[in-house]
């Protein structure tokens, strides 16, 4: 992926940690050099660190960009923090009661995952603000006086701290964050990270951050500290980029930090190769994450990680667990079943050779030949297929079947995972999967996306160059932002209304400037976005327009969505929001040479539909534009491999794309 000679004086240095590899991506004097590493489950930062000072000589002045699953893995295993939870007395219990949502409709006893918090960690005080931020009960100085010592009786590692319309008055938390701040541990505070309606989701965004806080301080710390970097900036949940030092404040920004930058970097190959509406289709080692993107990437408010809402804009992405290190299984009733229990990087799948002794997805598209041998080295051997053989078999008994058919089950079972995925983001939502292309990235993304295009009906699939670093690529693609928001529940039947909403968004505008500039951020090259969450008035929930002419395009936006809407009936401005952005680093692709003939290939033997026939296979860095493959073939680079099945074919595009079509 080599690029031209626009890029930044000083090094850039993109990093995406997953659950089975980590990736590296460095744009330096306009060209781009890639390295895959495995994770490091214990230490995910040692990985970071290995692979900078492999990819870079020893001293040279650069700059990190980052995105981690850190704070995801925490949360999804329950490996956080000991947090304490202080807000009004009588409402301790908030982030247990939820919503009262069922979690599993049709069983007679629903489970949930217990709270973050325990009962014992939770203070309430006394104290009350009102919804339109009068004070109606002080706090009681003496109960604040003594939230130190109770804390430190506790034992808790972080605090978390969310009171009762705090969006419309902090002076509340602000003294409790003030009382707490000598403890020197981190604090959380709900009207710093979310000044929004809405007590349950702020208070569960708030225990979120405090509970992956300490986690992620000493993870980005050590990395800040040890990885040399002139300057460290994180990929955030939104597409965005925040600085180390925000994100080690604000660590519950980072909860979709690598599949973010997945989705950036698919939309932005995808305009190169032509097109605007794609679905993103990464399937990584552990699992696969899927992202509708009508010309944009989607936002969503409505986001839960292990059972536990975030309020905070994250990108609309949608995760299954179906991955490369996907383990297949027999279960009780005798069917087959693929994941969501990955075999990660250690030990891995059994071709790897690092002991690892379940089937997986890679190991059934080994044994299959659609994943050579030689595909990709795992440390300095090959990949082992007779090893598979053995244990394969036994799957293969269980199921009665032939040792191919069970891997093709393997392979189908995921396919099925992955396609309700796809379904879910597109047709669900009204989407027709043929308005768009799909982007296949991540490690094994371009072994599948051509069954799942039959599958789905979608019109095409694009592989990006580099597909298995693309996350990474994304970050170089992404832009540093900060976002404000603020409830301000004005109706347009109000007088004056225009006026109190331009000032709202204009102090929003300049607190996220002076955030940005106080990171150092260039004024001139700042630019602002601005936006309305609107509804009818008495209506529950808001759809977010543009701030200019909102009115008419919430209209139109309920037309939309609902089919009706009621210009008679007043419109309610519910929470303003303003998000300020620095460009990403500037650097352009170099297009291909044009192709005078054939690329050189070789042939390898691959099982198709139980029969083993022979195959083309060509190295994507002899692939140059307008050369066009028809399937069956394999297509082998460094971070990925693509299997074009016979009903398929390729085109190459100027900028080394390659665009997977269905043969007439």
């Amino acid at each position: 992926m080599s690029q031209g000679p626009t890029g930044p004086s000083t090094p850039v240095l993109a990093v995406d940690t997953g659950g089975t590899f980590t990736d590296l991506v460095l744009l330096a004097e306009g060209v781009i050099a890639t390295l895959k590493l495995p994770s490091t489950k214990e230490d995910p930062s040692q990985a970071v660190l290995d692979g900078i000072r492999q990819i870079l000589d020893p001293g040279i002045d650069f700059a990190l960009l980052h995105g981690s699953t850190v704070a995801t893995n925490a949360l999804l295993e329950r490996q956080g923090a000991r947090v304490a939870l202080i807000t009004n007395e009588g409402f301790e219990d908030i982030i247990e009661i939820g919503r009262q949502n069922r979690p599993q409709l049709y069983a007679l006893v629903g489970h949930r995952p217990p709270p973050l918090v325990q009962r014992t960690d939770r203070l309430g005080v006394t104290g009350r603000i009102g919804p339109t931020g009068d004070e109606i009960e002080p706090l009681d100085q003496q109960q604040v006086e003594g939230l130190p010592k109770a804390l430190s009786e506790l034992g808790v590692d972080s605090i978390a701290i969310s009171l009762l319309h705090a969006y419309a008055n902090d002076a509340h938390e602000r003294s409790l964050a003030k009382a707490v701040e000598a403890l020197g541990i981190p604090l959380s505070v709900s009207s710093v990270l979310v000044p929004e309606f809405r007590e349950y989701e702020r208070t569960s965004t708030a225990v979120v951050n405090a509970y992956v806080a300490p986690l992620m301080d000493h993870y980005l710390g050590r990395l800040f500290d040890e990885s040399g970097a002139s300057r460290v900036t994180i990929m955030g949940s939104n597409g965005g980029a925040l600085p180390v030092a925000r994100a080690r404040r604000e660590p519950v920004r980072t909860v979709l930090s690598g599949p973010a930058g997945g989705v950036v970097g698919a939309l932005t190959w995808a305009r190169r190769a032509g097109q605007e509406s794609v679905i993103s289709f990464d399937m990584g080692g552990t699992s696969t994450d899927v992202s509708l993107c009508p010309g944009q990437p989607l936002r969503t408010r409505e986001f839960e990680i292990a059972g536990q809402p975030v309020a905070i804009p994250v990108i609309d992405i949608h995760t299954v667990g179906a991955g490369g290190g996907s383990i297949a299984r027999m279960d009780p009733g005798g069917a087959l079943r693929v994941g969501p229990e990955s075999a990660g990087a250690d030990p891995g799948p059994i071709c790897y050779g690092l002991g690892g002794t379940a089937v997986t997805v890679t190991d059934a598209h080994v044994w299959l030949g659609r994943l050579p041998h030689n595909a990709f080295p795992v440390g300095d051997s090959a990949l082992d297929r007779d090893s598979i053989r053995e244990p394969l078999q036994q799957l293969a008994d269980e199921l009665g079947s032939t040792i191919s058919e069970a891997a093709e089950g393997v392979l189908a079972v995921a396919n099925t995972a992955m396609e309700r995925a796809l379904r879910v983001i597109s047709v669900e939502r009204g989407f027709d999967p043929l308005d768009f292309a799909l982007v296949a990235f991540g490690g094994a993304g371009g072994l599948h996306v051509a069954e799942l295009l039959n599958r789905l009906g979608a019109s095409r699939a694009i592989i990006p160059p580099d597909p298995g670093l693309l996350s990474a690529y994304g970050m170089l693609a992404s832009a540093v932002t900060t976002e404000r928001s603020r409830t301000v529940l004005v109706s347009s039947a109000t007088s004056g209304f225009e006026q109190i909403l331009v000032s709202e968004l204009e102090d929003l505008e300049g607190d996220a400037r002076e955030a940005m500039l106080a990171e150092g951020s260039d004024p001139s090259m700042l630019t602002a976005e601005f936006w309305v969450d609107a509804r009818y008035q008495g209506q529950s929930f808001e759809l977010t327009v543009p701030a200019q002419d909102w009115i008419s395009r919430f209209h139109r936006s309920h037309f939309e969505r609902y089919g009706y809407e009621r210009p008679e009936t007043p419109v309610e401005a519910v929470t303003l929001r303003v998000t300020v952005s620095a460009p990403s680093p500037d650097f352009t692709p170099v297009s291909l040479d044009a192709a005078s003939g054939p690329p050189p290939s070789t042939s390898t033997d691959t099982f198709i539909s139980g029969d083993l026939v022979q195959v083309e296979s060509v190295r994507r860095e002899d692939l140059l534009a307008g050369h066009e493959l028809r399937g069956p073939a394999i297509i082998q680079e460094y971070s990925s491999t693509t299997w074009v099945p016979p009903e398929f074919y390729v085109q190459v595009d100027q900028w080394g794309c390659l665009h997977l079509l269905a043969t007439d």
